[in-house]
């Protein structure tokens, strides 16, 4: 065998390759928004619901607090009732979330809250592939795995919605003669309620709210229904919610509310337990197991 074959045939080192391994691009930023403006007529008009306690915590710091302690969730903007803004920096100040970049107001609907986030990522220059994740901030117990999976469906969809299946029969009612008639029964299995967060490209979401802002008779109850009203051709992928998931409206749910803290309370303690045992198991031999 000549020298040329030897040296053919050698084995390539990596500092001999020309060869480089593909360089990870970086991740777009996961940047949560909570909505916190509303006053809530129907709750106690002379105190917003947001800074009400429950389980020992006002009700927005456990909704910021989801967040901030999801690891995939880059920044947090928070947006308020101008009223409250100090009242609340103060809570965020004092609980030392990290990721919370800045508390804005909001508007008078909450699509003009979230307008207003939206123009404020806008002037930071957010890119477009960004995740955006609106949730509302009077959803205090959304879970981590609404949260992931929020963000993993916006790999493959550019819109996405937490929401439950329906256990009631949906009806679609008309006008007639002064009150309302069934004009349609949709199949159950198609029904969902809705919930938050709802997640988006930063693109898709600025395109159709864009979009909205031409139209007099823009009123939507939430960004879901923007992205289907004005992008008709995005799909919006459905992530599984939980009905612990509630959205505190009145005072009747704050007694739902306490057990759901009671209980979430209890959660970090039982999950502890739960992966000791797991370790433990997986460190036993097959045969003692």
């Amino acid at each position: 065998m000549s020298e040329n074959d030897e040296n053919h045939n050698a084995p390539v080192t990596p500092a001999q390759s020309s060869v480089q391994e593909p360089a990870h691009e970086p991740q777009p930023p996961v940047v949560a928004v909570v909505l916190a403006a509303g006053f809530g007529t129907r709750f106690d008009p002379a105190n917003p619901k947001q800074l009400v306690s429950v389980g020992g915590k006002p009700i927005i710091c456990w909704s910021i607090e989801a967040f901030d302690r999801n690891r995939r969730v880059s920044d947090i903007i928070v947006v308020v009732n101008p009223q409250v803004r100090s009242t609340v920096e103060q809570l965020i100040g004092r609980s030392g979330y990290g990721k919370v970049r800045m508390v804005i107001d909001g508007g008078a609907e909450r699509a003009d809250s979230t307008a207003a986030a939206l123009d404020t990522l806008a002037r930071a220059g957010i890119p477009g592939e960004a995740k955006i994740l609106i949730h509302d901030a009077v959803r205090p117990f959304v879970e981590q795995s609404a949260i992931d999976g929020s963000i993993d469906a916006l790999d493959r969809f550019s819109a996405a919605t937490v929401a439950i299946p329906s256990t009631d029969t949906v009806l679609l009612t008309v006008d007639r003669d002064g009150r309302k008639v069934v004009r349609n029964v949709p199949d159950r299995p198609d029904t969902f309620r809705a919930q938050t967060p709802q997640s988006f490209r930063y693109a898709t979401i600025r395109r159709a709210y864009e979009l909205a802002a031409a139209d007099p008779d823009f009123h939507p109850t939430d960004d879901t229904r923007v992205v289907v009203d004005y992008l008709p051709d995005e799909p919006v992928a459905i992530v599984a919610g939980a009905e612990t998931n509630l959205k505190i409206t009145t005072l009747a749910d704050m007694p739902t509310a306490e057990r759901i803290a009671e209980q979430a309370a209890a959660d970090p303690k039982e999950q502890a337990h739960a992966r000791m045992r797991r370790m433990l198991a997986d460190a036993l031999l097959p045969d003692q197991r």
